[in-house]
């Protein structure tokens, strides 16, 4: 990694006050089945329904989710931090042994978190390279969503669980 300039740094900083959802993003196809733990993913718009998810493009993870062109979002319950530590790779428990644990669902052909907040899964429509990332925009096939869960969000280089589960 090369050395970063004052401010990049201070950006860096600025963004871990930046409140974020915490995503698991997983792909599944001939180039191989993984996931990763993502905080930028937002949706872009309902017509048709897009989301956009950012990987680095250093990352092993990145060309798998280029070459399948297909992924999911599961967007994390505020319960789900254990998933999320796994998939950042903090835990170095193996990606096959990941998808050996009983939380998976299949939807649209994607494994998907069975008690996500919420699971989308579409085909990746178009990319865009900005410095070290790709931005993967996402046309949905599928939704799933449940309203019984708190967030779980990452801010200030730490997890929460924040608002009201139903």
């Amino acid at each position: 990694m090369t050395d970063l300039d004052p401010r990049q740094l201070e950006f860096r900083q600025a963004m871990a006050n930046l409140a974020a959802a915490v995503h698991v993003v997983t792909t599944d196809g001939p180039h191989g089945r993984l996931g990763i733990t993502v905080s930028a993913a937002c949706s872009v718009t309902d017509a048709p329904p897009t989301i956009l998810v950012c990987i680095n493009r250093g990352s092993s993870a990145h060309d798998v989710f280029a070459a399948n062109g297909r992924l999911a979002l599961n967007v994390l319950a505020g319960d789900q931090e254990d998933l999320a530590r796994h998939f950042s790779g903090q835990t170095k428990v193996p990606m096959e042994d990941r998808f050996a644990w009983d939380v998976w669902q299949d939807l649209g052909g994607i494994p998907t978190l069975r008690d996500a907040r919420v699971a989308l899964t579409g085909r990746i429509t178009s990319t865009l390279e900005r410095g070290t990332h790709s931005v993967f925009f996402v046309e949905i096939d599928a939704i799933r969503f449940r309203s019984d869960a708190q967030a779980l969000v990452y801010d200030s280089r730490a997890f929460h669980a924040v608002g009201a589960a139903a």
